[in-house]
């Protein structure tokens, strides 16, 4: 991709966005330094979240940016969906084996989604888009759970899994939309909106 003389960064201490932005061949660097406080109100809606975090992200990075550089944030929302009178439920990374356990059980035999807000900056201009994917687990035995908190330990991951873990390989039974976006990352969405943010950055 020709850069048109600019710099990207990338705002994300994830090392799957890392090696995924670097699977599209493009030249970055990596500044997590952020003012951003990660929260947000209860009544607000699950699915406007990411946005809100990203932007966020994007509004609380350290120091201006320069005319040459353009930034990229993101966050990685799994949400289950509204069934039997709940409303939505955002399900981020589990604070110890129990809750991941929770988190686990509430995602076995059941469709979520993971809902992914990027944001690119630069001086000029800002792009904020989503993509969500749709995942369905297999029912998931209490065996099947302790066996894969004990062993990969997700407490780092958004609703105690990560898709191309183990538990991805014995437990989800489809999926609907970007792959990579539940890995983490939109890449394919990223490469298109980061051509366009180029075309208008000349």
């Amino acid at each position: 991709m020709n850069l048109n003389g600019k710099r990207i960064i990338l705002a994300s201490g994830s090392p799957r966005r890392r090696e995924l932005l670097k699977g599209l061949d493009i030249d970055f660097t990596v500044d997590t330094a952020n003012n951003f406080k990660e929260c947000f109100s209860p009544d607000t809606p699950a699915e406007d979240v990411p946005v809100l975090m990203a932007e966020g992200k994007s509004a609380g990075f350290h120091r201006p940016l320069e005319d040459d550089e353009i930034l990229i944030t993101a966050d990685t929302m799994v949400i289950l969906p509204p069934e039997g009178g709940r409303h939505g439920e955002i399900l981020g990374k589990p604070k110890d084996p129990d809750d991941a356990a929770r988190m686990l059980r509430d995602l076995s035999g059941r469709k979520h989604h993971v809902t992914t807000a990027v944001t690119i900056r630069s001086n000029a201009l800002k792009d904020t888009f989503t993509a969500t994917t749709e995942v369905w687990f297999k029912h998931l035995s209490e065996e099947e759970i302790a066996y894969y908190i004990d062993t990969y330990k997700p407490f780092d991951k958004a609703g105690a899994y990560a898709i191309q873990e183990w538990i991805g390989h014995i437990g989800i039974t489809r999926i609907e939309g970007s792959y990579f976006n539940v890995v983490g990352f939109p890449v394919q969405r990223v490469w298109e909106h980061l051509q366009a943010f180029l075309r208008g950055a000349k």
